[in-house]
């Protein structure tokens, strides 16, 4: 059986000696990373629907309950969403009672958010999410946390690298 990427490579004209050589995009780490990220999002979705939860609110969950109350400032950072992308995914979990915003008596420029007594209850259920996700992974305990270690620090990088660009 004959992949897609095989068949495109396949495909692909012969390149003569002063062609651009075009890289191949089984080649490119961003494409990779691309992919693991979908397949990931793919892979958590039928554990977070019976949650009534989506894979950006999860993330967003997870953020709250390592820090509550979060400004949408700290909460944007922690997850690399900017405030017009973090503040409709928030107001759909408002919504669903899971999380409560309010003004910060402090400075009423800040929106403060944490999750509702609904929301606290989720965390209960992660334990089920994290060991439902284990079984699909295609790699052993040490490998992912290597792997997890390097992701770290390329995401570290690449926010540096592109720190000046905003």
């Amino acid at each position: 059986m004959t992949t897609k990427t095989e068949t495109m490579t396949k495909q692909a004209p012969a390149q003569g000696a002063g062609a651009l050589e075009v890289p191949r995009l089984d080649q490119q780490l961003c494409f990779a990373l691309y992919s693991a990220s979908g397949l990931m999002t793919k892979l958590y979705r039928p554990l977070l629907d019976p949650l009534g939860l989506t894979y950006p609110q999860y993330l967003a969950m997870l953020a709250l309950w390592q820090h509550s109350p979060s400004t949408i400032g700290e909460l944007g950072a922690a997850l690399g969403l900017d405030s017009a992308t973090l503040t409709p995914l928030i107001k759909r979990m408002e919504g669903g009672g899971l999380v409560t915003r309010r003004r910060d008596s402090a400075d009423e420029r800040r929106v403060l958010v944490e999750p509702t007594a609904k929301g606290q209850a989720l965390r209960a259920k992660m334990k089920d999410v994290q060991e439902g996700l284990s079984c699909g992974m295609p790699l052993e305990r040490a490998e992912l946390k290597a792997l997890h270690g390097t992701l770290t620090r390329l995401v570290a990088g690449l926010r540096e690298a592109t720190a000046n660009q905003d």
